[in-house]
């Protein structure tokens, strides 16, 4: 308040005042700081106090979903467990024994990759390594990745049971997922099939719809005729995308409700007109589809045609089109009636290969044919096996490796250049598709049928696993609720789960297979010596183990094929409920919360689900919550060639993990994020508000005593008002953290610091806080209320911001250095500190303030003033009640002026004869009936608090109040 200046007595008054004082830093000095507290947790053993505190309260289980071990984090990794973090503890501060274990997802072929790699780069193959030390190096290629990730999991504030996490590689649980693998073997659930799957040439496996992506590429598109037996120059039209398929042709499929007709060509288009020479010849006929017939004649380069007859698909006679090329394809190829044929594109007619397509393989089964019937003329790495005749024979489908991996192989040209030869070949083009790529190696996926092992989904309506998975939906709570439809259509349509996989670092398909029957066996006394050994020895056991051993003494080794491929990875992580929740005794089943990416629909949150209803009848969850994808600034994909990327890591060391922690909160994570310089800026900001406040509060407080409190009901109306608000907040605050919702809380949290305490309540009472004696009834309020507020706002965001929430609390109770804000609870603001009719009242006298503040702002900007104490504006209010309410205040001292007069009247339509300083009275548009002539106040300056006060003169330097406290002052200090 006192300028640098002494008094005009000479006395500088500056020592009277009892300004704010705290050693918590303007500048925060995140990136440094951090650390620190880190290290103080650990030493201190806050995880196990947290775990002591809470042992007696309700249980609240978030169980992590397990990021993959390998590679550092990125950004998707912090948004996920900063979201994770944030419930955890929210959920423990809200009354909860709010466990958190992390864990990580160890088998799988991005390790086994990089460990080849590793094994290349020093000469070896992997064909060349024992089996064995090959998943010894996968599994200590894993432990380092934990080890780095762990660290900067931490870095990030994530609070848990670090010490001891889950792994899917640990002995015990690798035994825990064969016991859950079993089950479903001792439920009747698996059965080997030769289906056709998506197939990676490139990695050399089987993959489940989790592991493949979608994405656009151009394909070949040719029209192939199939000759019509007995009938000269007939052939059946096909249209397909992948003319590599067309060796394995067995069958064409047609519609009964699809009208066809056989098209006779009179005439083609001219090789000079074209510049080629089109296939299609004059004097042929075609059969197709009369709703496609004028898309083929386009597409063959027909200049006209004559439709010559109806066509009846059933019972037609067809050949291949390759079977004047070499007996291999002189076969029977069957016509079949299929409800997956469309007249939506094509010709009508569907070229089935049952070895690679899903509704071909259907199609065809259902005929009555088998899948011993199927022709795998493809090897798992994509080629033509040495039973195709020569020139296709080993021909690749894609490049597996080099600089060109993924791209097309030889394939696809040479099987259409063998269809011109053969006269077959109507006509080609070039189209975009929409395929799978495997997610890893990012190449195309072909649908290969090999014998696999699957879990049976059952039919809808079947009582099956679908419809248990379905039931357990409705019963869970999704955040967003569109979760739920995801999940449910994903369900509802989705095949048997594929579980096998052709790779080596993984957890074994612990079964033996029938030689006879193919059946697996299904012995209690087999699977508890598979568990025994599993559990003892991990996986190995099972590929290190001679057969008989687990067999014992029933069975004959050489009555069963011991199967060699491992389970697919989400069966693996799909099972962690199993031994982490039910396999620990701090942990709750089933969870109250998944909390994962919108991918993990598709992915964990739907194989936990399969893999719980298929072995306990359940979910595995009570509500799942997803969030969406991190993209950069101008929401592109980040890209490492785009050079996009954003580092967590990078982050926190330039500004701090609690400014990463802001970016999560105070953004609508059930959508996709943005992230980049300009939004970690508004974080930045943002955090400098909220700490600006937390630093004038706690120098507010300083040295604050008990003795100093005051009761609600003895305090001013402003106090009240504010303690009004405290408790309106803790409602919205309370439920938002109960929603999962942190954008509102931050929202809110910092709405009520910028607005309701920074402009209004701190910027009143500071000049109370300042200059009123210490015994002053108003000060002492204002302290208490302070010191209330502090304490409800560092536990609001101790989930949010726990280092700044920890070193506001150190700060506040330095007394309390062995303790931290994480142990306790957040507050419950007392019912009696509701008053609506109270905030009714101020709502109003705010409306008239902010109307007053504009004025002078006008003022100062033109600079017609310097501070607000030089103004005792002259208030026109129209409304007769709200010049009541603004009377009953002091509403100078609310406004930060030297004197105000209220006058109950419209603005005269006249200039009312005062001392005014600017030209026209001032208004806003949104608040009629108020305006505002900005008068000069009038009078001396106090030499304390700068009030211009007639009181105030040459010899009376100080206003009565000031006088009053100095000599409280001087007669304390002696």
């Amino acid at each position: 308040m006192a300028d640098d200046k002494k008094a005009p007595s000479g006395r500088d008054y500056r020592d009277t005042l009892f300004l704010p004082t705290t050693e918590f830093p303007m500048r925060a000095g995140l990136p440094k700081a951090e650390p620190e507290h880190l290290k103080r947790w650990e030493e201190m053993g806050l995880y196990e106090k947290l775990r002591v505190e809470a042992a007696d309260r309700p249980a609240f289980t978030l169980h992590d979903g397990p990021p993959y071990a390998n590679g550092h984090l990125h950004i998707g990794h912090a948004l996920n467990k900063v979201l994770k973090d944030i419930v955890v503890r929210s959920r423990q501060m809200a009354g909860f024994n709010a466990n958190y274990v992390p864990g990580w997802d160890c088998h799988g072929l991005p390790i086994e990759w990089q460990v080849e790699k590793q094994y290349k780069e020093k000469g070896k193959a992997k064909a060349d390594v024992p089996p064995s030390e090959f998943r010894q190096a996968c599994r200590d290629y894993a432990a380092k990745w934990i080890d780095i990730q762990k660290a900067e999991f931490r870095r990030l504030g994530i609070e848990g049971d670090w010490a001891d996490p889950y792994t899917t590689m640990k002995f015990a649980s690798e035994a825990a997922i064969v016991g859950e693998f079993l089950k479903f073997i001792e439920n009747g659930l698996v059965y080997r099939g030769a289906k056709p799957v998506m197939w990676s040439p490139v990695e050399q496996t089987a993959l489940a719809e989790a592991e493949v992506e979608y994405h656009d590429r151009k394909v070949p598109v040719i029209w192939v005729k199939f000759p019509v037996a007995n009938a000269d120059d007939t052939s059946v039209v096909i249209w397909t995308t992948t003319p590599w398929t067309i060796p394995s042709n067995q069958a064409i499929s047609y519609s009964t409700s699809i009208s066809y007709g056989v098209y006779e060509v009179n005439a083609v288009m001219s090789a000079e007109e074209l510049g080629f020479a089109p296939y299609a010849k004059v004097g042929e006929k075609l059969v197709l589809a009369d709703a496609l017939a004028d898309s083929v004649r386009d597409a063959a380069k027909i200049s006209e045609w004559t439709r010559i007859a109806d066509a009846d698909p059933q019972g037609l006679q067809i050949s291949h089109p390759l079977a004047g090329l070499d007996p291999f394809w002189q076969h029977d190829i069957a016509m079949l009636a299929g409800d997956h044929v469309t007249d939506d594109a094509g010709t009508g007619f569907v070229h089935t290969a049952p070895a690679h397509g899903e509704d071909d393989y259907n199609v065809f089964v259902a005929s009555g044919r088998s899948t011993g019937d199927i022709r795998q003329i493809v090897d798992e790495s994509g080629c033509y096996t040495d039973e195709v005749p020569e020139p296709l024979r080993g021909l690749d489908i894609i490049r597996t490796s080099g600089k060109k991996l993924g791209e097309p192989g030889k394939a696809n040209p040479e099987v259409m250049r063998l269809l011109a030869e053969s006269g077959n070949l109507l006509a080609r083009g070039l189209t975009t598709i929409r395929d799978a790529h495997s997610w890893r190696s990012k190449a195309p996926v072909i649908r290969r049928a090999t014998p696999q092992w699957f879990i049976r989904m059952g039919a809808a309506g079947s009582g099956g696993l679908r419809d248990t998975a379905l039931q357990a939906i409705a019963e869970t709570k999704f955040y967003p609720e569109s979760g739920r439809n995801r999940i449910r259509t994903m369900v509802e349509g989705r095949p048997d789960w594929l579980v096998s996989r052709q790779r080596a670092w993984g957890v074994p398909i612990t079964l033996f297979a029938s030689k006879k029957t193919g059946e697996p066996l299904n012995d209690e006394d087999v699977n508890n010596r598979i568990r025994m050994a599993i559990a003892e020895r991990g996986a190995d056991a099972w590929f290190d183990t001679p057969a008989q051993d687990f067999l014992g003494e029933k069975y004959k080794a050489e009555d069963y094929d011991k199967v060699e491929d491992i389970l697919d990875v989400w069966f693996d992580s799909g099972s962690t409920h199993a031994f982490v929740l039910e396999g620990r005794n701090d942990l709750t089943s089933p969870a109250d919360l998944y909390l994962e990416g919108s991918d993990q629909h598709r992915g964990w949150f739907q194989s936990s689900l399969l893999e719980s209803c298929g072995t306990r009848g359940r979910a595995p969850y009570k509500a799942v919550l997803t969030h969406g994808f991190v993209l950069d600034e101008q929401g592109r994909k980040m890209s490492k060639t785009e050079g996009n990327v954003t580092d967590p890591a990078e982050i926190t060391q330039k500004y701090g993990a609690d400014i990463l922690r802001i970016w999560v909160a105070s953004a609508d994570y059930s959508e996709d994020l943005r992230i980049g310089e300009e939004i970690i800026g508004s974080a930045v900001d943002s955090y400098r508000k909220l700490r600006n406040t937390l630093r004038y509060l706690l120098g507010a407080v300083a040295n604050y005593a008990p003795t100093e409190e005051i009761e609600p009901e003895d305090m001013p109306e402003l106090e009240r008002y504010v303690l009004h608000l405290l408790h309106r907040l803790d409602g919205e605050i309370s439920a938002a953290y109960g929603a999962y919702d942190f954008k509102t809380v931050w929202r809110r949290l910092s709405d009520f610091c910028s607005i309701d305490l920074s402009s209004l309540y701190l910027d009143i009472r500071k000049d109370s806080l300042y200059c009123d004696r210490p015994d002053d009834p108003d000060r002492m309020a204002t302290r208490t209320v302070m010191n209330i507020l502090l304490d409800y706002l560092m536990r609001w965001l101790a989930p949010i911001c726990p280092f700044t929430a920890e070193e506001t609390y150190l700060s506040r109770y330095p007394e309390q250095s062995g303790s931290s804000i994480h142990l306790h609870l957040f507050l419950q603001a007392p019912d009696d500190w509701k008053n609506e009719s109270l905030a009714e009242k101020w709502g109003v006298i705010r409306k008239v303030r902010r109307v007053i503040t504009g004025a002078l702002e006008v003022e100062r900007r033109e600079k017609r003033i310097g501070a607000s104490l030089e103004a005792a504006p002259v208030v026109h209010i129209e409304d007769t009640e709200t010049f009541k309410l603004a009377q009953s205040v002091d509403m100078a001292e609310l406004c930060i002026t030297s004197g105000i007069q209220l006058l109950n009247d419209p603005v005269p339509p006249e200039r009312a004869r005062l001392v005014v300083i600017s030209e026209n009275p001032f208004q806003l548009p949104d608040t009629p009936g108020i305006a505002v002539e900005p008068a000069e106040a009038t009078g001396g300056k106090c030499a304390r608090c700068w009030r211009i006060l007639p009181e105030v003169t040459e010899t009376h330097e100080l206003c009565n109040r000031c006088e009053d406290a100095v000599a409280a002052h001087d007669k304390v200090a002696g």
